[in-house]
């Protein structure tokens, strides 16, 4: 019995149970999206769909495909040079790359190149010496003097500072006492209403606060002043409504048909607030009006295709002969497939098969002449020590005797197919590298 049900679940495995999501938006699951919680396979029967398993990592139902690149990160070190790196990540199920070496994968999901934030890296200044104390705060009684020092002896240079406090300060007397001016306390409470539910044709009812010249009293010798105002407040209750009868839900309609005609949808179910309905500002009925659960329509959804990468262009021909080393203008093509379609999905929109006008100048010889610097290429590899950038100048032949277009009634633009030699004087050197700096070590 055991030997058969480990060779059920070897042949047969189970589907994980994960929550899905009626939409996958670019590597997000929003709750709003929610389906409930299905098996892995029934969530994939539709394409669009996307799930988060044991994991917790949102992941797309779809034919595998690469992400956006993430905007490119901050610079490694915040003064001179440094790197910034963009990522991405393969979104769907299975691979988007036929490598298997970690190497070759990090260079497709991670570039990196150099950055300067700033060309000089901040330094520090110096106080200079404190300033002459200032006059005391208050003119009686106890308060407080300052002096202050400014940062110039000498000044911070690229974003830097000083260290420390620019102000000092002190307690300081004037031996004056200082007459106490009387302070209201706070508010009471309101006291309550004279009634709790208005009437339309009575008079409002009213109520009233009060409070004390206390916080503090004033002082007679010194004398101070009185509190300003009135010691106590007096309002009508305007807000008082008819007394509240509160609402209370009626039954639960009947369940509305599947969201959807295949894969997982919800059934939904409404009530209304009218058993009785809320009256006089009554609470309303607590709780939602609505109600879902999961269906299963056990149909795959149907899965669009997409187009391949358009292959290699092929042998630059002509139908009146050799046109090998010639001026004489010929044709190719490049052909795509239709990929992943499947359960009654729309075929890809486009043609199949691309040409375009050529000139065959394979293993032909040519003057030639030096290109310019490239530009600098990135970091390769992208994370980790030995990271370097390169550019370089290439010998290029002189094509300048063949015609831009090709063609009787109508001309076309015209491509040169093939690798032709280039014959240039020797350059001492036509390739240059420099090392990244502060390259960040590559994930584990």
């Amino acid at each position: 019995e055991i030997n058969i049900l480990w060779f059920q679940l070897y042949m047969f495995p189970v589907s994980q149970e994960v929550n899905c999501y009626s939409s996958f938006d670019s590597g997000n699951c929003d709750d709003l999206w929610l389906l409930g919680e299905v098996t892995m396979d029934d969530c994939c029967l539709n394409p669009h769909y996307g799930y988060i398993g044991a994991d917790r990592k949102c992941k797309s139902c779809g034919p595998p495909s690469w992400s956006e690149w993430t905007a490119w990160g901050r610079c490694s070190v915040s003064c001179k040079e440094g790197v910034s790196q963009r990522r991405r990540e393969c979104q769907g199920q299975g691979k988007c790359a036929q490598t298997t070496t970690h190497r070759e994968i990090q260079k497709l999901a991670l570039e990196t190149k150099v950055c300067i934030d700033s060309s000089c890296c901040p330094e520090q200044g110096q106080w200079s010496k404190w300033g002459q104390w200032q006059p005391c705060s208050v003119t009686c009684n106890k308060g407080v003097r300052k002096r202050v020092r400014t940062c110039t002896e000498p000044q911070p240079r690229c974003g830097g500072s000083c260290d420390g406090p620019s102000e000092e300060k002190e307690p300081c007397v004037v031996d004056l006492i200082c007459p106490t001016h009387g302070g209201w306390s706070n508010w009471d409470a309101w006291q309550p209403c004279s009634g709790t539910c208005g009437g339309e044709n009575l008079p409002r009812p009213t109520q009233r606060r009060n409070r004390s010249c206390n916080n503090p009293p004033p002082s007679s010798v010194p004398p101070g002043d009185e509190c300003p105002g009135l010691g106590s407040n007096t309002r009508t209750c305007d807000e008082l409504p008819f007394c509240p009868s509160n609402g209370n839900w009626g039954l639960w309609g009947p369940p509305s048909s599947c969201s959807v005609t295949c894969g997982v949808g919800i059934h939904e179910m409404l009530r209304q607030c009218n058993n009785p309905a809320p009256k006089h500002g009554g609470l309303p009925c607590f709780g939602s009006n609505k109600d879902q659960k999961i269906c299963n329509t056990k149909n795959h959804c149907p899965v669009d295709g997409q187009w391949s990468q358009w292959g290699r262009w092929e042998e630059c021909k002509s139908n009146r002969g050799k046109i090998s080393c010639r001026k004489i203008g010929g044709q190719q093509r490049r052909q795509r497939w239709c990929e992943h379609t499947g359960f009654d999905g729309e075929t890809c929109e486009g043609k199949i098969t691309d040409y375009r006008a050529c000139y065959d100048i394979n293993l032909c010889h040519f003057d030639g002449k030096w290109s310019e610097w490239s530009e600098w290429s990135q970091c390769d590899p992208p994370c980790g020590e030995g990271a370097k950038r390169t550019r370089e100048r290439k010998c290029i032949p002189d094509l300048s005797a063949y015609d831009e277009t090709v063609g009787f009634h109508i001309k076309v633009k015209a491509y040169f197919d093939g690798k032709p030699f280039a014959n240039c004087t020797l350059l001492k050197d036509p390739k240059q590298s420099l090392a990244c700096m502060n390259v960040p070590p590559c994930d584990t």
